[in-house]
């Protein structure tokens, strides 16, 4: 039985064919470009490679509409990406495969990668968190991806900003500086003038990095009480900031929650993925299985 995966991406898209038992098969690697070019690209990959698939799923980046109710569910809304605002997605998917389609929001996707291949496995509330070039959660709760008015936005919460220590103004074109207009890789980059993975170890960047996600971790765990936070995306890749987050954290939730994962096994708690970047396709492959 065949599974089409989507990873829909602001820069590129992955398209993979893969099993329930998260086996990929074939994959390809296609630049995002315009909706109809980059889609052409996508569709003419799974009928070539596809064989009788059984479901197609897509972790896409948003905001999207996932009310399957709506009649543009499935629909990019208000991106600031050229070109791909009200666009329907998941349009000519439908109309060259008669199977089922499943869209979620690319973290999201992650998120219940993380659920069956990764570091979330048996636990049925955790949250994923990707910091790249911009800042985005997904949630599992009671076993199932949080949804709501839309899906969150976690990267675009507001977290306090001292304006004399980082006098930064944030990038974020709608808020300026939430947590993504603060601490994505963009803003890093925009504020230290080179990109984050030129910044060595002892950078000043790293301790104020800390900080602002140290911020956002707390006010999740305040908020949703998640049995862990699995924190991924290309900034993740600087390992040196896992235990400046996790003393920031501690010293933020000042022991108000009084858990041994908090207390005593943070290093356990606030954690890198374990799926590499592979979360994203693997996740897609996971939204088919259940359409299954």
């Amino acid at each position: 039985m065949s599974l089409g995966a989507i990873e829909a991406g602001g820069t590129k898209f992955v398209c993979a064919v893969g099993t329930p038992a998260g086996d990929i098969l074939h994959e390809l690697r296609i630049p995002t470009t315009m909706p109809h070019e980059t889609m052409s690209q996508v569709t003419e990959f799974m009928r070539i490679r596809g064989g009788q698939l059984a479901a197609i799923g897509i972790g896409s980046f948003g905001p999207i509409q996932l009310n399957p109710d709506s009649p543009k569910y499935g629909y990019i809304t208000n991106t600031p990406k050229n070109g791909w605002s009200d666009f329907d997605l998941i349009g000519p998917l439908r109309s060259a495969f008669k199977v089922p389609i499943v869209v979620d929001t690319d973290v999201n996707a992650a998120a219940l990668a993380e659920a069956q291949w990764g570091r979330a496995q048996g636990l049925k509330t955790f949250l994923y968190v990707t910091v790249g070039t911009g800042i985005g959660g997904g949630a599992l709760a009671e076993g199932m991806i949080l949804h709501g008015l839309i899906h969150p936005e976690m990267g675009h919460i507001r977290v306090p900003h001292d304006e004399v220590r980082d006098p930064f103004p944030g990038v974020c074109p709608y808020h300026g500086d939430c947590l993504e207009g603060l601490a994505s890789g963009r803003a890093l980059e925009a504020r230290w003038g080179a990109p984050s993975g030129t910044l060595p170890p002892d950078h000043p960047a790293w301790v104020l990095e800390a900080e602002y996600l140290a911020l956002g971790c707390a006010n999740w765990i305040c908020t949703l009480s998640p049995q862990r936070i699995i924190l991924g995306g290309g900034v993740m890749q600087q390992h040196h900031l896992f235990p400046l987050i996790r003393h920031r954290l501690s010293m933020l939730l000042n022991a108000y929650i009084d858990v041994p994962q908090l207390t005593h096994d943070i290093a356990n708690y606030v954690v890198p993925s374990s799926l590499g970047g592979r979360g994203g396709i693997l996740g897609a492959l996971a939204l088919a299985g259940t359409m299954l």
